[in-house]
């Protein structure tokens, strides 16, 4: 049963707050990751064994494999897939940064260049759910970046296979290399290399607590996108809004994990415990209802306010993951959102339309990162190299300025480097 608070009852860390698991995971990861780098491939294919059940012959898939895949996909799924990808390029192609020259002084040119990352690791989950979309919002932006190496590691199944669905959005993306490997020996092989998986630059996407883990601990030795935790999703809804629709929105991150938190903000007593009532009809649907059901039971909240204006304090306080905005008029409030990974605006766009179709990116900040983070974009796959260019003229103008600011710093050496050039001893 969901739980309901009247605002203020309840404080912004017990909003998002989940059960911590009594698993050591940073010992266990800090060991896999030890044991890849000592043991690359061979580590890979015993850990394949231990977690998925499986003997593999190989790490690599074929592209006679990916040939197979993508054929035995149903042909109305690859018109999916690739209208996804034309609303995912659109969107993030606005996104694209130039480089930059200033010389507006003489003798003095300044700029900065824009340089794509040149191997990039793909993180794509295949635990309790497999997720083709993450495909296509992680490798559409490295392209558009110009990434030359583009590589995707994945687990396999029992069978020593790949998830054909991901197979087909990773050749519809565009992804180069894909890997039969999960969990953290798979971010420890991008990150360290072994005899088959390439090591990369960066990582990207989303993953388990394990994943998570061997992304903070590898951070340093490359680059990755953020720390992504549980699912999570925010309504902000009143009175004139169905419930239905609501507890559908709600239960749709409720069936991602069993850690998963929606929580619904409503200024309507009457709509709050009718979608209550609502959820519980809902549920026992649901193909994962023992998932959704111990989100929504542990997690799940719904909290009424005074206001709609309240309702959206409560969402800046928290910085949701995923933001919903159910209301006739959203774009009065969209300026008053400071904090939130992805929001969606009024009552026909559903949270799962970001997931798929409507092009913005779903790997998103969670756990209050919002205040400080953003979604992925092509920004994540770019690094800027700034340069600097002086005649000897213009040199010689400022010299005697970056001696003088050199010596308050105590740098004298600092200081010589520039005068030197122009001090006859």
């Amino acid at each position: 049963m969901i739980r309901t608070y009247k605002y203020g009852e309840i404080t912004k860390e017990e909003i998002f707050a989940r059960t911590e698991s009594t698993i050591n995971v940073e010992e266990i990861v800090a060991d896999i990751i030890k044991n890849v780098r000592a043991d690359k491939d061979e580590a890979l294919l015993r850990y394949s064994e231990k977690f998925d059940g499986v003997r593999l012959s190989a790490i690599e898939v074929t592209e006679e494999e990916i040939d197979e895949a993508v054929a035995s996909v149903d042909a109305k799924f690859i018109e999916i897939l690739k209208r996804a990808s034309e609303s995912i390029y659109a969107f993030h192609s606005r996104q694209v940064r130039n480089s930059f020259l200033i010389n507006d002084k003489d003798g003095v040119i300044i700029g900065q260049k824009i340089i794509p990352i040149e191997k990039v690791g793909l993180y794509v989950p295949g635990g309790t759910a497999a997720y083709p979309s993450s495909v296509l919002m992680n490798c559409i932006p490295a392209k558009i970046a110009g990434c030359p190496e583009i590589v995707m590691v994945t687990p396999p199944s029992k069978e020593g296979k790949v998830n054909p669905h991901i197979l087909a959005a990773a050749r519809v993306a565009g992804v180069n290399r894909v890997f039969k490997v999960g969990g953290a020996q798979a971010i420890a092989a991008l990150a360290y290399g072994t005899q088959t998986v390439p090591q990369v630059d960066k990582i990207v996407g989303p993953g388990n607590a394990f994943v998570a883990e061997a992304k903070k601990q590898v951070f340093g030795k490359v680059s990755i996108d953020m720390i992504a935790g549980p699912s999570e999703i925010l309504v902000i809804a009143d009175a004139t809004c169905n419930p239905k629709y609501v507890a559908a929105d709600l239960l749709s991150q409720a069936e991602h994990d069993r850690m998963a938190s929606a929580v619904l903000v409503t200024d309507s007593e009457k709509l709050a415990y009718d979608v209550a009532e609502e959820l519980e009809r809902q549920l026992p649907l649901l193909e994962r209802v023992d998932i959704a059901t111990t989100s929504i039971n542990n997690n799940g909240k719904i909290i009424i306010t005074g206001s709609i204006d309240e309702a959206v304090e409560v969402a800046n306080s928290i910085a949701p993951e995923h933001l919903e905005i159910c209301v006739d008029e959203p774009f009065m409030y969209l300026d008053k959102i400071k904090n939130a990974g992805s929001v969606f605006m009024g009552k026909y766009c559903p949270e799962a339309l970001g997931d798929y179709m409507a092009g913005p990116n779903h790997t998103l900040p969670t756990s209050g990162t919002a205040r400080f983070s953003s979604p992925l974009s092509v920004d994540d796959f770019i690094k800027k190299t700034q340069f600097s260019y002086f005649t000897e003229d213009a040199l010689e103008k400022v010299c005697r300025d970056v001696e003088y600011f050199a010596n308050k710093e105590g740098l004298g050496a600092h200081a010589k480097s520039a005068v030197i050039r122009f001090d006859e001893e």
